[in-house]
């Protein structure tokens, strides 16, 4: 199983880089996670948000290959325990397709893609800046890989 991140964002500082290629490396190429950024649509005062978000929804589908098992990540999705997302990464493993999670730029995803996911999963309730979002998706990742293996990391 491939997992793909693609996030809205470009140009994040080295800390992001440096802390999701610290998990990435640690995950077998069965389980492995690739980062992909998405260019946001243009923001400004006079900027058009709708239009902006669905730019940026035309860019994630562009990057879609079709069969996958899309997550959205949004506030008003799903919380999941890390045991949860353990058994949530073990079905999608058993489901045979690769895994897409969707992070959206800083006003979200556009309705219509959120609403085409499988799922719609929320870190937190909390607004979470999207660098941190990076690095956190790919340790819960590596942990619930470690649960599902019976590695000592989660204890």
């Amino acid at each position: 199983m491939r997992i793909r991140l693609l996030a809205v964002g470009t140009r994040m500082p080295d800390w992001v880089s440096r802390g999701v290629e610290e998990y990435r490396k640690r995950l077998p190429r069965d389980f492995a996670l690739e980062v992909e950024e998405i260019v946001p649509g243009q923001r400004g005062k006079n900027a058009d948000v709708t239009r902006a978000m669905e730019l940026e929804a035309d860019r994630i589908r562009g990057r879609l290959k079709g069969g996958e098992h899309l997550v959205a990540l949004e506030v008003g999705g799903k919380a999941w325990s890390t045991e949860q997302l353990a058994r949530q990464a073990d079905a999608w493993r058993l489901e045979g397709r690769d895994v897409v999670l969707l992070v959206g730029g800083p006003d979200g995803l556009a309705p219509a893609l959120s609403a085409s996911a499988d799922q719609r999963w929320s870190l937190s309730p909390l607004t979470l800046p999207h660098p941190l979002v990076r690095i956190l998706l790919a340790e819960q990742l590596y942990r619930a890989w470690t649960l599902l293996v019976g590695h000592p990391y989660h204890r």
